[in-house]
């Protein structure tokens, strides 16, 4: 097992970066530059077991860099961790795909529970029973969807709503019917809560949920594929 490290120029040489650290405590690393051509590499021999990326000056480019690199079917399941600045964590989008987050200058000790976190997540993740419609994939166990690869963040509840409209697909469904089966017969709330949950999910998974149906008059339906 092994670490990728993914970092800008001279990031290797830092005494106070994650190579440095990973490199004290003993961990098999290896690392490439933003971009670099890494899949000869990789496919020689087993993926890492964890990325870690170096936001370096740019925390804009490093998510390009990890972007490209997910979008190798090797990589795509690896677990990662984002190395950053205070100021960069105040940019980060909450939809941004990564794992784990790691303050810079890192702690060593810190480092290696984010690479841990990491782990584990993925390996948590391989055995969730996986519910695929279209582009959206949905993980049961660990409650993580993804649409077209990309990590979507949904709230509890809206990932209750997305299960239960992929479970039941085909069938309609009137709002209190959803409400009592996905909030609970002694939900409070009245029957709008539904339509206000579907139009979070049709913001946020796009034009992936146009299989998602309002039939008017009675309810909605997600189409079976």
């Amino acid at each position: 097992m092994w670490i990728l490290v993914v970092g800008p120029e001279g990031a290797a040489q830092r005494k106070d970066g994650c190579v440095a650290l990973l490199r004290e405590l003993g961990a098999e690393l290896r690392f490439v530059r933003y971009f670099e051509d890494v899949e000869l590499r990789v496919m020689a021999e087993e993926p890492p077991s964890v990325i870690v990326v170096e936001a370096g000056e740019s925390l804009e480019i490093s998510l390009r860099a990890l972007e490209q690199l997910r979008e190798r079917s090797q990589l795509r399941d690896v677990g990662t961790v984002l190395a950053l600045s205070i100021d960069q964590l105040r940019q980060l989008s909450p939809a941004a795909d990564v794992d784990e987050l790691l303050l810079t200058p890192p702690l060593p000790t810190e480092l290696l529970y984010r690479i841990r976190r990491a782990e584990w997540r993925r390996a948590d993740y391989a055995t969730d029973e996986e519910i695929k419609v279209g582009e959206i994939r949905l993980h049961t166990e660990s409650e993580r969807v993804t649409e077209r690869g990309r990590k979507v963040s949904l709230t509890q509840q809206e990932f209750a709503l997305l299960r239960f409209f992929l479970e039941n697909r085909g069938r309609v469904f009137s709002r209190q019917q959803i409400l009592e089966r996905v909030w609970g017969e002694d939900y409070a709330g009245g029957v709008r809560t539904v339509d206000v949950h579907v139009r979070r999910l049709r913001m946020k998974l796009g034009s992936t949920m146009k299989s998602l149906e309002t039939v008017r008059g009675q309810g909605y339906r997600m189409r079976g594929h």
